[in-house]
């Protein structure tokens, strides 16, 4: 047998369905006729929210019907069809989702007075339904405009519904008893129909607060913030603050915005982008955006409170991306909004990011984490950020003038300019591998360009603030020579040496660009001269040509038109055949650069990355890494990205090749041991050699494999095994640089047991030499396999080996 409540239920869906039926007979539909102006903006919106309201009447509709059905069911067969068969129990939060649908829809046409517009458009006609509009509205008046009628007829028979059904819903809940089946069902629809009421109330209050806000506006304000997802949280009105620094005659908070008003001018503030700390006193809270800082000011604690509270859960609200039910900030976590989130900002102030929009993380009102800028001219920068500014890896595409041609920068960044290792590939077909400082090329660095370029060249060598200075090599494509030598304010200045595509290679001293003053020029068939000549190797002025034979000539050169080199000197032929070894012993170079100082842009940054502990975070920046070279600069997305060399990728995770290592710490084990450090591409040495192997074979391959310039490669040779082998004597005080890559720790006893020093000196001596012999052999092209037939078995120096011992066996164990 049903219960009395149950009946109740039946006889109040029947009421609210008739209703329903007769607001869309009497009321929807008149309303939607009233077409708008074509003109009238403002019109067309209205009438798109009354037919959202019309569709969510509809569905509410719908849904009583299924629910009065259900009861109908129940109380035409009691035996057979149980209590849980009801609508309003089994599928309460369905019946939840179709009410929280069509207050929204109301409350949003309440906001903008969407009745009040339509009724306009149809005076006359409304006029005569004030007493159809009566049978809705129980206990008031007919007095007042009838805008405001149909307002109270849409609310009043929902708000009717919602209170009986949840009043009906308790009192079945109580007559079924403790043990019923049902009861779960019960009371969690009533909580349901509760929890609607509470949410509905304090919907139905923002939406007409909100309606009377846009009466103290003046139109143009209104035009501005009137929109149908406005819903006003608090108005300085009623709780006055004060906002410093900026200046603001009326403050609004609204559900997505806070708003300042001065004037006619509005500064609007996306809630997704405020955060909110506390201030020094009881009054004052402050408030971080993108692009200002600001507080607000209360004339006391509770006024305070009121607003920061308010203001802290609609930025909680506006992040959750619903509103809060059923009321603004009940019991919903988090309570504070988090620090750390996730949004999309134009920025607007003048500035670097001015007009750039930025989309990703931020930290306390900046950009921090991974994030993309755009700007409107096309400027695209992907990558990381840290309290607002580039910081860390970013690439960046700069458009040309040219369509479709780009500049891509792939590079680390520190405080909002390039800094670091980068690698740059520019629209005129140039690409750049090398390190930055400030946003302009600095430290060590390659430049090449394609072949096809009008004209090719590769620069290998130091830069300074944008320009070529200090030592460098560089390969000049179109007169099919090398320059090697110093640099500065990008021209050739200092002492250089010049090697030439038929074999013939000088040194001189450069100034501008032009050298200046005598110098040394050696033919391929082993000629010497020695004096002062032109760039395209014409004699001129006081020189001495020594012959292959011996025979010498001294005396002044010069060439005229017509009259090709012609000469007034002495020539001796008296000399003796020169020894063959002699003329092997003719090299260039040789004191003029000294060896240490000659590629210090690429120790620099290793010694740096070892000093600073070796941290994983700076091993990109300051050892570099490697990305698939693409000349096509696109301007699609999938450019901005960069696939660099992961971990991963290789042969052997880093843990197990560690593991095998520090298995052979006996002293026949260090050659294998360095071996591997100097093979694996992810190792900080490794990355050191393959640089190094990148000078060497920049210098001395192709043209640069001149018998000349051997003593020049050998003594590089072995600064380069010194210092490697410095570098990874460093690792026992690194131990962070196991980590980096791989290595093994090296014993370290010789102070406890002496009688080992010769032995171990001589273990050093062997370990040098067969570095020089692995970087040579690692670096080598076959020309210069040819050209230096000695280099690879060249010993150690002495020095060396004495150095070594120190290192390995001294007292000291500080670094070189």
């Amino acid at each position: 047998m049903c219960s009395p409540e149950e009946a109740a239920l039946l006889r109040l869906e029947e009421v609210f369905s008739a209703t329903l039926a007769r607001i869309n007979s009497f009321v929807l539909q008149p309303l939607l006729e009233a077409a708008p102006e074509p003109s009238d903006p403002w019109g067309r919106e209205c009438l798109q929210l009354l037919q959202q309201l019309h569709r969510s009447s509809q569905q509410l509709w719908e849904v009583t019907e299924e629910s009065l059905h259900s009861l109908q069911e129940r109380l035409r067969h009691p035996d057979s069809i149980s209590l849980e068969s009801l609508l309003l129990l089994h599928s309460a939060d369905h019946v939840l989702q179709v009410h929280l649908e069509y207050i929204e829809s109301y409350t949003s046409c309440v906001a903008v007075q969407a009745f009040q517009k339509a009724v306009k458009r149809r005076s006359e006609y409304w006029q005569g339904q004030r007493k159809a509009l009566q049978q809705f509205l129980s206990g008031m008046s007919s007095e007042g405009s009838v805008g405001t009628a149909l307002v109270q007829a849409l609310r009043q028979p929902l708000t009717h519904h919602v209170q009986h059904c949840m009043l009906l819903l308790l009192s079945l809940r109580d007559a079924v008893g403790e043990s019923h089946p049902t009861r779960e069902l019960l009371v969690h629809a009533a909580t349901v129909f509760g929890n609607l009421q509470s949410f509905m109330r304090q919907e139905l209050d923002q939406a007409m607060a909100t309606q009377a806000l846009w009466h103290t506006l003046s139109s143009r304000l209104r035009d501005v913030l009137c929109t149908p997802a406005h819903r006003l949280l608090q108005d300085s009105q009623d709780i006055p603050v004060t906002v410093t620094p900026l200046r603001a005659e009326r403050v609004l908070l609204f559900d997505d915005a806070l708003v300042l008003l001065q004037g006619h001018s509005v500064h609007t503030f996306d809630l997704k982008l405020v955060w909110v700390e506390p201030g020094q006193d009881g009054c004052m809270f402050h408030l971080l955006t993108p692009e200002e800082e600001f507080s607000l000011c209360s004339k006391d604690p509770q006024g305070r409170v009121a607003w920061q509270w308010k203001v802290t859960q609609a930025v909680c609200q506006t992040l959750r991306g619903k509103k809060d039910f059923p009321v603004l900030g009940a019991g919903l976590e988090p309570s504070e909004p988090p620090i750390c989130r996730c949004g999309a900002y134009t920025f607007r102030a003048e500035g670097r990011f001015s007009q750039a929009t930025y989309e990703g993380e931020w930290y306390g009102g900046r950009p921090h984490g991974k994030g993309t800028l755009k700007w409107p001219d096309g400027r695209n920068h992907v990558g990381d950020f840290c309290q607002g500014l580039e910081h860390g890896f970013g690439i960046r595409l700069v458009p040309q003038a040219s369509e479709d041609k780009f500049d891509c920068y792939k590079c680390h960044w520190r405080e909002g300019s390039m800094c670091g290792y980068g690698i740059c590939e520019y629209s005129t077909s140039e690409v750049y591998k090398g390190y930055f400082q400030e946003g302009l090329r600095h430290g060590f660095g390659v430049l090449e360009s394609t072949p096809q370029t009008p004209q090719p060249c590769r620069y290998t060598g130091h830069w300074e603030r944008g320009q070529r200075s200090g030592y460098g090599v560089q390969d000049d494509g179109d007169r099919g020579e090398r320059y090697i030598g110093m640099w500065q304010a990008d021209q050739r200045h200092g002492r250089g040496v010049v090697v030439t595509q038929a074999g013939v290679c000088y040194q001189g001293t450069f100034q501008a660009d032009k050298m200046v003053g005598p110098g040394i020029l050696l033919s391929e068939d082993d000629s010497l001269y020695e004096g002062t000549f032109t760039r395209d190797l014409t004699f001129v002025g006081k020189g001495k040509v020594t012959f292959p034979n011996g025979f010498t000539l001294e005396g002044s050169f010069g060439s005229g038109a017509g009259r090709g080199l012609h000469t007034q000197g002495v020539l001796d032929t008296a000399a003796l055949p020169p020894d063959p070894g002699s003329t092997r012993k003719r090299q260039l170079g040789l004191g003029v650069f000294p060896v240490e100082s000659r590629w210090q842009g690429v120790y620099g940054p290793f010694q740096d990355f070892v000093q600073a502990g070796c941290p994983g975070d700076l091993q990109e920046a300051l050892l570099g890494f490697h990305v698939q070279s693409s000349r096509e600069l696109r301007k699609s997305q999938e450019y901005l990205c960069c696939e660099r060399t992961h971990p991963e990728d290789h042969a052997g995770r880093m843990e197990d090749i560690l593991e095998e290592l520090l298995q052979h710490r006996a002293p026949e084990a260090l050659q294998q041991c360095l071996r591997k450090a100097l093979s694996n591409s992810l190792h900080p040495l490794g990355k050191l050699l393959r640089t190094l192997m990148l000078t060497f074979q920049a210098t001395y391959s192709g043209i640069g494999a001149n018998k000349h310039l051997q003593g020049l490669a050998q003594e590089e040779v072995k600064q380069h095994a010194q210092e490697l082998w410095a570098a990874y004597r460093w690792q026992p005080r690194c131990p962070s640089l196991w980590f980096a890559g791989v290595c093994c720790r090296l014993p370290y006893s010789a102070r406890a047991r002496p009688q080992r020093k010769i032995k171990m000196q001589r273990q050093a001596s062997t370990r040098s030499s067969s570095l020089s012999t692995c970087f040579f052999m690692r670096g080598r092209t076959a020309s210069t396999a040819r050209a230096l037939p000695t280099l690879a078995s060249s010993p150690t120096p002495s020095c060396l080996s004495s150095w070594m011992y120190r290192s390995t066996c001294g007292p000291s164990r500080t670094s070189r």
